[in-house]
């Protein structure tokens, strides 16, 4: 069982907690979302910075309706598409926390099936099995956020209860006209998880890491011999800035609905923000390390970065790593591109701009 594994690795970690003078990061990968980069002078320095951006909410922290009134076809909701956000091995880890359809409890209705059979464990899966040419979506309402994913048609696909205990309604949609989705099939129900970083450890749809084998491989050797978790995160930090490089052409065309495939990533050593955070995450979580994949606003422009959780600190926020004498935010995608200048590292490392919106 998974509660008495994370035990005795916490009991282990408290044992050998790190000194003070060893550099951990957390990561922070910016992301740029539907467009190209523009140009903004950070102490002098010119950096990529993507353009002001307005989110599907108007504002950042806006809220949007989430149902219109009834009509003849049934229960309809309004869903805009989400904005993307820019950006011989060892074996794999063998105990790895692959989610599962249950079918303990299971909601369907006109093609769609909605199995919670694992909402202690922090995640939903949805399956629409047939054939569609309508778009799909799922919309998750948690208790304080309300999440949109598309949704491809075969098999199930995993989405995380983001927003930890309480009140939960998870919807099924199909496109109708416009940004109009009618309800397939719904279900609510209460979550009491098993502990705070249940959502954060498992593979979902935009961490998904379940099927990355050269990803999960390259985590293991990377982390070889790592106990800490501070420590793994910094070597899984180190990689991604030294050897992936920013695609810009990626960035320039690409599309609501892009997700991040990690061992492609992997294998071309490129991508855009929302790829550096997906594959430090999901390097991250195969390792054991549960991470929050973050995505909400640096200044204007949407970005993602992550948060970790250990036993002795809990959720460390913001995306940083210690000096020695300092804690400062990273952000691997500048970071990279920018080549560790000290202009970048100060305008990164203001907290001020970096606004949540969204974690997964």
């Amino acid at each position: 069982m998974y509660g008495r594994r994370a035990a005795a690795v916490r009991l282990r970690e408290r044992k050998c907690f790190m000194k003070r003078n060893i550099i951990c990061l957390l990561l922070a990968a910016c992301c740029l979302l539907t467009a190209g980069c523009s140009s903004a002078a950070v102490g002098g320095e010119e950096i990529s910075q993507a353009p002001s951006l307005q989110p599907e909410t108007s504002e950042p922290g806006g809220e949007e309706p989430v149902y219109i009134d009834e009509v003849s076809m049934g229960d309809e909701v309004s869903m805009e598409d989400e904005m993307v956000p820019l950006a011989d091995a060892p074996a794999a880890v063998p105990d790895m926390l692959a989610p599962v359809a249950s079918g303990k409890s299971v909601k369907s209705g006109k093609g769609a099936e909605i199995d919670y059979s694992n909402i202690t464990d922090g995640y939903v899966m949805v399956r629409y099995a047939a054939a569609n040419s309508s778009k799909l979506k799922v919309q998750v309402v948690g208790p304080t956020t309300t999440y949109k994913y598309d949704l491809p048609t075969g098999g199930w696909v995993t989405f995380p209860l983001s927003d930890g205990n309480g009140s939960y309604k998870v919807m099924a949609c199909q496109n109708t006209t416009g940004s109009k989705y009618a309800v397939l099939t719904s279900v609510s129900f209460n979550v009491t998880l098993k502990d705070e970083f249940a959502p954060f450890i498992r593979p979902n749809q935009y961490v998904n890491y379940e099927g990355a084998v050269n990803t999960i491989a390259k985590a293991a050797e990377l982390t070889q011999g790592v106990a800490k978790p501070l420590e793994k995160v910094g070597v899984v930090y180190n990689y991604v800035v030294n050897n992936l490089t920013y695609d810009r052409q990626l960035a320039a065309t690409v599309k609501s609905g892009y997700l991040p495939d990690l061992d492609s990533v992997l294998a071309k050593k490129k991508g855009i923000c929302f790829d550096y955070a997906a594959l430090m995450t999901g390097m991250l979580r195969s390792q054991g390390v549960p991470c929050k994949l973050v995505v909400g606003y640096a200044g204007t422009a949407y970005h993602a970065w992550v948060s970790v959780w250990t036993e002795e600190t809990g959720w460390v926020e913001g995306a940083i790593y210690f000096d020695g004498t300092t804690w400062h935010r990273m952000d691997p995608t500048f970071a990279s591109s920018q080549h560790n200048s000290e202009q970048i590292l100060n305008y990164i490392g203001n907290g001020k701009n970096y606004k949540v919106k969204y974690l997964y």
